[in-house]
């Protein structure tokens, strides 16, 4: 048996709160594991109270969040995406590079925005893989409930992070960051030189509305 790849055009959705023509800052966010960036960017509604506008891209693989036994009993049906996962995976990182560049560009086509990326749990090591790829511009970026991918190209990090602001947002009850998970975190971010500010929030794996709130508009 041998394995063929095949290149073909793909139509993909993405999603928009606020007004571009208007804006000051520019927002991606790149949801978690078996999230929608439909319901997602309604956690970023505050951001447009600010000025802000948010753009809300989506996994390019969807599924359905329980099995075929328990939608047949009743289950809810509910349909969740993922960025990636380890079967063919290289290809899956590539594919959503090109359709985050392109949403990007789509985006910020005769417009000049200051422009942060926050990418949430799964969507973290996303956030990082697109900012390091010298494919978007931007000034700010937020891995929140995530970490940087480990094979991700470290020396090309530095290099591009160096004059970026870098923030980790975690919640101290979030099940997911336990003790060794925290310093794995801190691991890596050490590895990449990066300087980053670590945000604690009183809550769970979740975006807290009060924190985001503080990190899009200082006092």
């Amino acid at each position: 048996m041998k394995e063929h790849t095949i290149n073909f055009s793909y139509r993909a959705r993405y999603y928009v709160l606020g007004d571009l023509h208007s804006a000051h800052t520019l927002w991606f966010v790149l949801h978690g594991y078996g999230q929608l960036a439909q319901y997602f960017i309604k956690k970023f509604e505050v951001l447009t109270r600010h000025g802000m506008v948010v753009v809300a891209p989506e996994g390019l693989s969807r599924f359905y969040l329980e099995d075929v036994a328990t939608r047949s009993r009743g289950g809810s049906q509910r349909v969740g995406a993922t960025w990636m996962t380890r079967e063919n995976r290289l290809a899956d990182i590539e594919n959503y590079l090109t359709y985050l560049t392109t949403v990007y560009r789509e985006v910020t086509a005769g417009c000049a925005l200051r422009t942060t990326v926050l990418g949430f749990s799964q969507g973290a090591a996303t956030a990082a893989r697109w900012a390091v790829s010298g494919q978007v511009e931007f000034d700010k970026l937020i891995l929140w409930a995530g970490l940087v991918p480990e094979d991700m190209d470290f020396d090309e990090g530095q290099r591009v992070l160096k004059t970026k602001e870098v923030i980790h947002v975690y919640g101290l009850e979030d099940p997911f960051i336990t003790d060794e998970r925290f310093a794995h975190m801190q691991q890596l971010a050490q590895r990449l030189h990066a300087s980053p500010r670590w945000v604690p929030f009183r809550g769970a794996h979740d975006i807290d509305g009060p924190t985001l709130e503080r990190l899009a508009h200082p006092r």
